[in-house]
């Protein structure tokens, strides 16, 4: 059932539970009013002749002539003989009994010998009795007419709630279905640029909102995961051939060892040959660790790390390793990051591992760390050839220049490991052309206070 019907039929009853209770209680009300005015007829008469028998016929009748009250008045004697003195419009149906008389002696009562009747008698002298009767006909007649004015009523008061909650809500009724519609379109796959408008009420727009920023954040991360997938597929097809490669190496070459033909020359070559290509699998091994285990780690880190220290002491063991080349250094002292500090060596190894290993030995490199109120900025430029592209954040076991052949060393996760590290201490890495002629890498970081 649809939440609109829903609404409605709730509201329905409400509003014929509440005009029926009020019905209900008018009803009651005029029908307790009715048999009290009724009660009192009956009492005026049957107490103008109490305490004085002899003359209590004659004072009932005169009370009950000069009121023109419509009762019937009844003597009933010791033998159970009656005689009628006064007939109503309504008279009584059954002969009365010397039991009714007795069982209304001190209050106006119904009796069962005397359905749709109220009585009450006086005791008149002589062992005779005078019972009063008023007729209820009028009264059930105009409570049962009241029953059905208050059940049409009722009936009105639900139609015209219907009409109103349909009007009032409409527009939210009508946000409310499609957002509705929206949502299933949604969960079955479909995608929107825009939710529907709301023009309801508040809670509606509020609801709106909340299911536009859910709508956005499940294609974020639909995307999102499309593109791991896509990544993830590329990473089987890529890290399998880069295994297979080395691994039918060192099958072919132990092949060869075996061979008690093959000479030591022969001999020597293949066993270097292998070296090469385990280490080979060990890079690449080690690369894929570390990028599982970036991606386990929450971001951040809770040590305090002196970027300035671990930067100044990269650069030199950098420009140690690499005399042919000239490296300059612009480090702010006192940066200070929250991270760990292998991770932090290892982003730098990366970055000056791969100027090494794809720029040529003369290449300049600088490497500049500051700080302003944005954060920490950590330069590393060169003067190598540079990237086809700039500006995009490197994939995930993709190489971000697939140009560059796989015997140039490394697994060609280095851009993708950099990247994680930055993005797991609370920054990102950038691209863009160096002004030294190559390819310009910055970091950026928020302080630690």
């Amino acid at each position: 059932m649809r939440l609109a019907t829903r609404l409605t039929i709730l509201l329905v009853v409400i509003t014929t539970v509440v005009a029926l209770s009020v019905g209900w209680y008018a009803v009651n009300s005029s029908t307790h009013s009715a048999y009290d005015t009724l009660d009192a007829a009956v009492n005026s008469v049957v107490e103008s002749g109490i305490g004085a028998p002899d003359a209590a016929l004659s004072d009932a009748i005169n009370v009950d002539l000069k009121d023109n009250y419509d009762l019937t008045l009844d003597v009933i004697y010791p033998g159970g003989s009656v005689t009628k003195i006064i007939s109503a419009d309504k008279p009584l149906t059954a002969t009365p009994t010397l039991a009714d008389v007795h069982g209304s002696l001190s209050s106006v009562v119904g009796e069962a010998n005397l359905p749709g009747f109220r009585v009450r008698s006086l005791n008149i002298g002589g062992g005779d009795y005078l019972l009063v009767a008023a007729s209820t006909q009028s009264i059930t007649r105009s409570s049962q007419q009241l029953i059905l004015r208050v059940a049409l009523a009722a009936l009105l008061a639900a139609l015209a709630m219907v009409v109103v909650a349909r009007l009032f809500m409409r527009r939210d009724l009508m946000t409310m279905e499609g957002l509705i519609g929206f949502a299933s379109d949604v969960a079955e796959g479909q995608t929107y640029e825009t939710v529907p408008p709301n023009r309801g009420s508040k809670d509606l727009r509020e609801l709106q909102r909340a299911l536009a920023t859910m709508v956005r954040s499940l294609q974020e991360k639909i995307e999102v995961e499309s593109r791991h997938a896509e990544s993830m597929q590329l990473f089987i097809g890529d890290a399998s051939h880069e295994l297979r490669t080395p691994l039918t190496v060192i099958k072919g070459y132990t092949e060869l060892i075996s061979n008690p033909e093959v000479s030591a020359e022969q001999l020597a070559r293949a066993i270097e040959r292998m070296q090469k290509e385990i280490v080979r699998m060990e890079a690449l091994v080690s690369d894929l660790l570390l990028l599982a285990e970036i991606r386990e780690l929450p971001p951040k880190g809770d040590e305090t790390v002196n970027l300035s220290d671990l930067v100044l002491t990269c650069v030199r063991e950098f420009r140690g390793d690499h005399e042919t080349r000239s490296v300059e250094d612009d480090v702010e002292p006192g940066i200070e990051v929250k991270a760990r500090p292998d991770l932090v060596e290892r982003m730098l190894s990366n970055a000056l591992g791969n100027i090494a290993r794809h720029t040529p030995p003369d290449a300049p490199v600088r490497v500049v760390l500051s700080r302003d109120d944005a954060g920490v900025r950590l330069v590393v430029e060169d003067g190598g050839p540079g990237l086809p592209v700039y500006g995009q954040r490197p994939e995930r076991f993709r190489r971000f220049d697939p140009s560059r052949s796989r015997d140039s060393g490394g697994s060609g996760l280095g851009m993708s490991i950099m990247a994680d590290l930055s993005a797991v201490m609370g920054g990102e890495m950038n691209t863009s052309p160096s002004s030294l002629g190559g390819l310009c890498l910055t970091f950026t970081f928020r302080v630690t206070g």
